[in-house]
């Protein structure tokens, strides 16, 4: 419901439109041939003095959005705004006409609207263009909140993000972040010889992740298909079928919570690279963000939520086991004990099953008590094989899987191992799933037998990786939520 003010203004909006057609006019235009944007005037007139902008007597075409309007009787002053920027314009009745002046007379913020004229500046230095011809190309009906920043429910922000988009500059300047991360990331790939592929969002089998996935029905095949939570068991038959370094910029779905990490739908970059393990892809990742943040940002150096954190290389490694010996009271009999860990997780309030493997119980008091302390970068290395079910076991240790995640700013970014290429040994953590799956888990894996008979035809030694792309721009923008740089982020009914 809006609220009486805004009502107000939405029925005179409205009444507007009906009185431009009554002029005989079109308030939404088709098409308009603009020739500049406003970054091209400001930067055709960047050093000239007052003297010399007047002098060259350039003819600009420009569209944009009205965002503000001074009017003084027979006068004013209109700042429009394009994709790359502000410009202001001057508008005279004796220059235009009296008609066309009585047409801008039903001109509102937020308005889209042509100009064309020349450059002079003003007396408080503002570079201008004197309008000699204006035209409505849009009329807003709406209008645009006056004070966006002020207003106290976020929700509404996320909800209508194109006025979010139109009434602040500096959420644009984020997902334009986005994007260039994003060009960037292909962009390296590209030049180390990966090749860009697409996988199916529709799965029979939702694998590659531990995660509950959406579920659904294709009326054709009359058979049920989950959207994808990781295009990993895919990626990896590419590399059997000879592709032996792949990526994919995916949207994952996963049935879970919402928060201020998480979104039911998100972004991931997967990449695989054949003849390669773990340390290779830690090493890779390293040369990957050195490349990307000094195309995003330009400097190795950030600032998240107060946070300094530094890009430079090397990044931090420490093994799985070492962080939990750094939590107060915890020893190296509950890394070997179950029931020693489990008592230990119980007393300390981690959220624990009593059915629970050790390594999960491990994982859970990782979670709870690690995660948040690492600034990072650091690669937390050599996971419990019990949390890792597709990932190569380490032949120095079988309860330990080659597996890293990357946490910058105790945020996970990136998840990567030497890929498990044992048929038999996939098989059988596979079943181990699918028992956890009958227990309860509903986030286990799925057994998929056609993934077993790729890995039969030979999956050559592998390493592969996904790398958080929502939540990377949350560190490089300073973004607080995920919501903040996801375009349009889920959120209950209105």
């Amino acid at each position: 419901m809006e609220k009486n003010g805004e009502s107000r203004l939405y029925k005179l909006r409205r009444e507007k439109v009906k009185q431009i057609r009554d002029l005989g006019l079109n308030p939404y235009v088709t098409g308009y041939q603009r020739k500049q944007v406003a970054r091209d005037i400001h930067r055709d007139m960047e050093g000239k003095s007052p003297e010399q902008i007047e002098r060259t007597q350039n003819t600009y075409v420009l569209a944009g959005r009205v965002m503000a309007i001074r009017s003084f009787g027979k006068a004013a002053f209109i700042h429009i705004e394009d994709s790359s920027g502000r410009v202001q314009i001057f508008i005279k009745k004796d220059e235009l006409g009296d008609e066309v002046f009585e047409e801008f007379k039903q001109w509102d913020i937020g308005d889209i609207i042509g100009v064309t004229g020349t450059v002079f500046v003003t007396k408080t230095g503002e570079l201008t263009i004197l309008a000699s011809e204006i035209i409505l190309l849009t009329k807003s009906v709406r209008p645009l909140p006056e004070k966006w920043h002020g207003l106290k429910d976020v929700e509404i922000r996320y909800r209508q993000r194109y006025v979010d988009l139109i009434a602040n500059p500096e959420v644009r300047e984020v997902f334009r972040t986005r994007s260039n991360l994003i060009a960037s990331m292909r962009e390296y790939l590209d030049e180390n010889g990966f090749m860009e592929v697409e996988t199916p969002m529709m799965q029979p089998v939702p694998g590659g992740a531990v995660a509950r996935p959406f579920k659904t029905h294709h009326n054709t095949l009359d058979m049920d298909l989950y959207l994808r939570i990781a295009p990993e068991l895919y990626l990896k038959r590419l590399v059997i079928g000879g592709f032996e370094r792949v990526y994919e910029l995916n949207r994952n779905f996963r049935n879970e919570g919402i928060s201020t990490m998480h979104n039911p739908e998100f972004t991931m970059l997967e990449f695989y690279m054949a003849y390669a393990d773990y340390h290779d892809m830690m090493n890779f990742t390293e040369e990957l963000f050195g490349h990307v943040i000094g195309r995003t940002v330009g400097s190795p150096q950030v600032t998240y939520q107060s946070t300094d954190i530094d890009f430079s290389r090397p990044f931090q490694r420490k093994k799985f086991d070492e962080c939990l010996l750094d939590i107060d009271g915890l020893g190296n009999e509950h890394l070997k004990d179950r029931v020693q860990a489990l008592e230990f997780a119980t007393r300390r309030d981690v959220p624990v099953d009593s059915r629970d493997p050790l390594g999960k119980i491990h994982q859970k008091i990782f979670e709870k008590f690690v995660e948040a302390d690492l600034t990072g970068p650091v690669f937390v290395y050599d996971y419990p094989i019990d949390v890792s079910p597709l990932s190569r076991r380490s032949d120095d240790d079988p309860d330990v899987a080659e597996r890293f995640e990357l946490f910058i700013a105790g945020i996970e970014v990136a998840n990567g191992f030497s890929e498990l290429n044992d048929p038999r040994d996939q098989e059988d953590r596979f079943k181990q799933q699918v028992d956890e799956r009958k227990a309860g888990d509903e986030e286990a894996h799925m057994m998929d037998w056609d993934y077993i008979r790729a890995l039969e035809y030979g999956l050559p030694p592998t390493a592969g990786e996904g790398i958080g792309i929502d939540r990377l721009t949350m560190l490089l923008t300073d973004s607080a939520s995920i919501r903040d740089v996801i375009l349009f982020p889920h959120q209950r009914k209105e």
